[in-house]
């Protein structure tokens, strides 16, 4: 799919071209069925910037949050760091200085974190294993002495907030509130001087009340840092104030790419439209009335498959999976939209 460009001055980091990953499941009693969770996703993140990944469940966020860490292996594509597709040149596992490079905060604070550890060794751990690339040095090397590692342990959790860091640093996960685990898992990540954060739903499990304060927190290492990050969540809001960019995920695919603001008022993608919706109330019902799994038991692989769903399907929903329009500020792939000419998105 077209994407939008990344601004000149930022540079791209990451590059996804072509990511495409099935599932096999299989039941006791019933025939072995293929679940897609990656069709031919592309998509770029330049340095610094903070793009969003939104979807309902089961749409293929995290598996492509997964795959980025190299924790599950796609079925093609390619996956390019700085221009080097890491797919080919680490075939087998990802390497200390790629997982230097991109880190990835997990969606449970309470179970990413190790109850038998001290806050000291989820921090001091990777500085040791991966080293830190904000010194200049390279995974694989000497170790870092002793004391550099416990400074740089206590400067990490001064940095996501959590200060005086002495006070933090000896407690274990269960002596901590849930947005402060969190704070630690962030302070983890950051540990070992990433370029790419991939957030996976790092606030859907917090408090409403010291949510804003985790976003707040990734916008300012985004903004001091130069930090990229890919935000994986469910909720257009949170999206729309973190990311400059947002993508629209949908049982796999990208149908929407475009800048946050514009995404977020002027939707082009019924998909887009109901998710915004949502937002309305727990009670609004999904575009067209008929639940995911109905849509998705359905079959619509000859044609899109959001038509099952979508209130404003044509003929043509039915017959073809569309190809992405691009349109002037933006990319969606909907047959409302005329394949050769470009034409804005409508309110």
């Amino acid at each position: 799919m077209s994407t939008s460009p990344v601004a000149p001055e930022r540079g791209v980091l990451l590059e996804v071209t072509a990511l495409r990953k099935t599932f096999q499941t299989r039941g006791w009693f019933a025939p072995t069925r293929a679940s897609v969770a990656a069709r031919d996703v592309s998509f770029r993140i330049g340095r610094g910037e903070a793009v969003a990944l939104v979807g309902e469940s089961g749409s293929g966020k995290s598996t492509i949050a997964r795959l980025l860490l190299r924790l599950e292996r796609p079925d093609g594509g390619a996956i390019r760091l700085d221009g080097t597709d890491v797919l080919a040149s680490e075939p087998g596992r990802a390497s200390p200085a790629y997982r230097a490079r991109v880190q990835m905060v997990f969606q449970d604070p309470f179970g990413s974190l190790n109850p038998v550890h001290r806050v000291a060794q989820h921090l001091e751990w990777p500085l040791a294993r991966l080293r830190s690339r904000a010194s200049g040095a390279r995974a694989g090397r000497a170790a870092l002495p002793g004391t550099e590692i416990r400074r740089r342990a206590l400067e990490m959790l001064r940095t996501v907030g959590l200060d005086p860091p002495e006070e933090f640093v000896e407690r274990y996960p269960h002596e901590l509130s849930g947005g402060q685990r969190q704070r630690v898992a962030i302070a983890r990540a950051l540990a070992v001087g990433p370029d790419l954060l991939v957030a996976d739903e790092p606030t859907s499990m917090l408090d409403v009340s010291i949510r804003m304060g985790v976003l707040n927190l990734l916008a300012r290492l985004k903004r001091e840092r130069g930090l990229a990050i890919l935000l994986i969540t469910h909720d257009l809001a949170s999206a729309r104030y973190l990311a400059d960019r947002i993508l629209v995920l949908y049982r796999g695919r990208v149908v929407e790419d475009g800048p946050s603001e514009a995404i977020v008022t002027r939707p082009a993608h019924p998909y887009t439209r109901a998710l915004l919706a949502a937002i309305d109330g727990p009670g609004t019902p999904p575009a067209g009335g008929v639940p995911a799994a109905i849509a998705a038991a359905a079959g619509a692989e000859t044609g899109c498959p959001f038509a099952p769903r979508c209130p404003e399907r044509i003929a043509d929903c039915l017959v073809s999976d569309p190809e992405a329009r691009v349109l002037a500020d933006r990319s969606v792939r909907c047959h409302l939209y005329p394949a050769t000419t470009a034409r804005g998105a409508r309110s």
